[in-house]
């Protein structure tokens, strides 16, 4: 049976239905966003939709274990991409993220996100270690997160550093990590900590993390953000203002309201039931990504799902974190509901690899 003959006859219909509901979800946030200035950014989206289904169809058809042997050189070519980014890449608001290819700009650090979860996933399948792992044990891991983490911190982009990393804590914490090397491990970052907010934070990031701390210190300055995304979700109340009624999108005071502040128009707009029905989707998400590296033939199917479960995971976490004013403002997407291209595609890619491992685990 060819690859699209299985997705027919084993179609994971409860992960088709959550990526299509947030799929139509974010359309109709981003009209919503965009409504009152212009209509350019859906129909784009809608591009890249067509073009992430295409991923999606792509990554999910072909043979589970052309992932395995190509992970290293995919992961060689994220590396380079990202190295590329830093020579001649794009420059907007003084970060350097964006490579021009054909008209388009891309963003390689989002799809190395997924590129670092097969490599990983590639990697703890060919070792042999079955008992708990010690520091030896992950250190070639480290090295595999340290290269594009270190090269995306040149961007400079925290956001996504910290979500590379947590890709990495959490995949490794599922595989028999002694607690003593998890303790090292943390000592070994809290020990790094003034070193790393003296050289590697720029000024802005900084102020940030103050403003974080003390919300009122600049309301008007690095404060702005948080605060008008906060304003957002509490006047939406139990059941929200009523759709394109949410005063602080249509009067522009929410700002990134379609990149890193969707979520905000959603809650104003829905308000506390909405916005806890739109955190369902995403928690029956993440459990079946979890569900499906249970049930897993091999220890790279079920790592790969761990981290795909993990992406989707963090990224809404720290997306309605920002939102919320529980974390620092760093700049994460939110899956599917986000507007970007580069997002999108890292989220269908990252989704067909899910369908891939639940089409196959009968079939070999």
């Amino acid at each position: 049976m060819t690859g699209w003959g299985k997705l027919r006859a084993h179609f994971d219909w409860p992960l088709g239905i959550c990526m299509v509901v947030l799929v139509t979800v974010g359309l109709a946030n981003l009209y919503s966003a965009t409504a009152t200035t212009t209509l350019t950014l859906v129909r784009q989206q809608l591009g890249w939709l067509v073009l992430g289904f295409g991923v999606f169809l792509v990554t999910a058809t072909l043979d589970y274990r052309l992932f395995y042997r190509l992970a290293y050189p995919l992961y060689g070519a994220g590396l380079l991409a990202l190295l590329l980014v830093l020579l001649v890449g794009k420059s907007v608001n003084a970060s350097q993220r964006w490579l021009e290819l054909f008209g388009f700009a891309i963003q390689p650090s989002e799809p190395m996100k997924v590129l670092l979860i097969l490599a990983l996933a590639k990697y703890l399948h060919d070792d042999p270690t079955v008992e708990e792992r010690t520091l030896r044990h992950v250190l070639i891991p480290f090295l595999l997160v340290l290269a594009p983490v270190v090269l995306v911190l040149r961007q400079p982009d925290l956001g996504t550093a910290l979500l590379i990393l947590l890709l990495f804590v959490s995949i490794m914490l599922l595989t028999k990590l002694r607690l003593r090397a998890v303790l090292t491990l943390l000592l070994a970052v809290i020990a790094a900590s003034p070193l790393i907010w003296s050289y590697v934070l720029r000024d802005y990031q900084k102020r940030r993390i103050y403003t974080f701390l003390d919300p009122s210190s600049d309301p008007g300055g690095s404060g702005w953000h948080s605060r008008q995304s906060i304003l957002a979700v509490g006047s939406g109340g139990w059941t929200g203002k009523g759709y394109l009624q949410g005063t602080q999108n249509r009067l522009h005071f929410l700002p990134e309201r379609w990149t890193d502040f969707p979520f905000a128009v959603w809650a104003e707009e829905w308000g506390f039931l909405g916005s806890v029905a739109l955190l369902a989707v995403y928690v029956v998400l993440v459990l079946l990504a979890v569900r499906l590296a249970s049930q897993a033939r091999d220890r790279f199917g079920a790592v790969l799902c761990v981290g795909v479960a993990a992406l989707l995971f963090w990224h809404t976490v720290f997306s309605i974190g920002m939102v919320t004013g529980t974390i620092p403002v760093v700049g994460v997407t939110l899956p599917f509901v986000s507007y970007g291209g580069s997002s999108m595609m890292t989220t269908m890619c990252a989704t067909g690899l899910l369908m891939n491992a639940s089409v196959r685990r009968s079939s070999y």
